[in-house]
């Protein structure tokens, strides 16, 4: 069986498939067009192996030898990221996350967790008065554009064009099909962006993201121009699709599960399980960054040959019935809750604790403004991004009944 998940059906409601696949065929071949042949894991514990076995790897270089069609039609803006954080091991990986670790200070996470509050306020304020509000489009989509703005510091007068890159940038990359390159336009002037930002904050420094990464340093060693490229487009695609669909997506599982809002509305204390819940039940990215076999490897009385690609549904394992008890039900209160919505092993999430703080954020001031929120239209209307490796709604019409 192959599968195939951009299928309208799948994309709507992709879990009974991972069921089916998790029982019957824990190790499916993927219709992946960038990638050609590729692996499917749908289990949780496979996952895991995955995630910590040295035999997987996020460098594909190291198993392909640069003449596939991807690197015969990627110019080299595209090529250039192969060298980021996410496609690396140790200890490039380990060299780059240390250097990015010192831009994330803790003074930079207190300072945003004032302005998203800010932010949020803000946005909600412009709903008032409306009778149907798009959750997506209104607060989950301009939510963490604004803070990523904000933390690299792009000038007012540049935001409106930077916003417009980035959602036609994000939304073609995350299709991981041909898709993509329809994008390298959008992509070729984000690049010359992001440069002139790094040749601005070099020799003008401000209190945000860009700089700190720019003076980052560690034994004498920095992020090379390109090196800080990679990462400021690494760090948008990742922050952005993580945090606007966990706000969204958090958002409809409570108006679906109005026992469990009724508990978080009467328990505020109740809103850091509650993220953990949202995270693991509504998987905000549905697919990790693949892994490529090094060497021959049997999974499943299957051989994977080497040079093979490894795609890790998080979504899939995140209900898998061995790891979780009930999976399909959801339940703020949930624990254990040891979910791999931001991966696991050296790749876990660098941005995993900003996520959390937007997502917590963004919903207690959604929920505290107006607490008598409700769906505008029935679940089964709702439409969901065509995009296979995130899942994320196109829009979420709601009645604010303030």
């Amino acid at each position: 069986m192959t599968v195939n998940l951009a299928t309208r059906e799948l994309r709507t409601n992709p879990y009974p498939t991972y069921q089916h696949l998790r029982k019957n065929e824990p190790l499916a071949t993927m219709q992946h067009t960038l990638f050609g042949k590729s692996y499917l894991i749908t289990r949780y514990d496979d996952a895991v192996q995955v995630f910590k076995d040295p035999r997987f790897t996020n460098d594909r270089r190291k198993v392909k030898e640069g003449t596939s069609i991807i690197e015969r039609m990627m110019p080299n803006i595209m090529v250039t990221f192969q060298s980021q954080m996410l496609s690396v091991d140790d200890p490039d990986h380990r060299r780059q996350r240390d250097l990015v670790h010192k831009a994330f200070t803790p003074k930079m996470i207190e300072q945003m967790a004032v302005k998203m509050e800010g932010i949020s306020a803000g946005l909600l304020d412009k709903m008032n008065g409306k009778p149907t509000v798009d959750m997506v489009g209104e607060y989950a989509l301009q939510v963490p554009l604004t803070v990523i703005s904000d933390m690299m510091g792009v000038p007012h007068k540049d935001r409106a064009k930077f916003h417009h890159w980035s959602a036609a940038f994000l939304e073609g990359i995350s299709s991981l099909g041909w898709r993509t390159l329809t994008q390298l336009p959008t992509m070729y002037r984000m690049v010359q962006f992001f440069r002139r930002l790094i040749d601005l904050r070099t020799v003008d420094p401000q209190d945000d993201l860009i700089t700190g990464l720019v003076r980052a340093e560690q034994d004498g060693d920095r992020l090379s121009k390109d090196e800080l490229v990679s990462m400021i487009f690494l760090l948008l695609l990742a922050g952005h699709e993580t945090t606007v669909n966990l706000i969204a997506n958090g958002t409809l599982a409570l108006l679906e599960n109005p026992d469990q809002l009724q508990k978080l509305q009467q328990n505020p204390a109740l809103m850091d399980s509650a993220i953990e819940e949202i995270l693991r039940y509504s998987n905000p990215v549905e697919q990790i960054a693949p892994r490529w076999v090094l060497e021959d490897v049997e999974l499943h009385g299957q051989i994977i040959p080497r040079g093979s690609t490894i795609l890790v549904s998080t979504a899939s394992a995140n209900r898998d019935e061995t790891a979780f008890d009930k999976p399909d039900t959801f339940d703020i209160e949930r624990q254990p809750n040891k979910h791999l919505a931001f991966g696991l092993g050296i790749h876990y999430c660098l941005g995993a604790p900003l996520a959390r703080m937007e997502g917590k954020i963004a919903l207690d001031a959604l929920l505290n403004r107006y607490p008598k929120l409700e769906l505008a239209v029935p679940s089964d209307q709702l439409q969901w991004r065509g995009a296979v490796n995130v899942r994320g709604l196109k829009a979420l019409p709601v009645r604010l009944n303030a």
